[in-house]
């Protein structure tokens, strides 16, 4: 999938990667996730957020995740 939603400028937002050229960083987007699990909640509060923009966002973040696994110390649950 091309992520052309995703831009990147040197002199906005210090070249970190931006959505559609707003001063919206793709990090504050996967915050307001987050913050807003209902996304009718988040689009009233930001409606310049479109649904693509969303999409292309987690994809985005997620390259930057690995596939290595993770011990966790025996005090956490696993959910199957």
């Amino acid at each position: 999938m091309e992520l052309d939603r995703i831009t990147s400028n040197p002199n906005k937002m210090n070249g970190q990667p931006c959505i559609r050229d707003l001063r919206l960083t793709v990090r504050r987007v996967i915050e307001l996730l987050a913050t807003y699990p209902n996304r009718e909640e988040l689009r009233q509060e930001f409606p310049q957020i479109e649904d693509e923009d969303i999409q292309q966002a987690l994809i985005y973040a997620s390259t930057y995740l690995d596939d290595r696994v993770i011990e966790l110390p025996p005090t956490y649950e696993t959910v199957a």
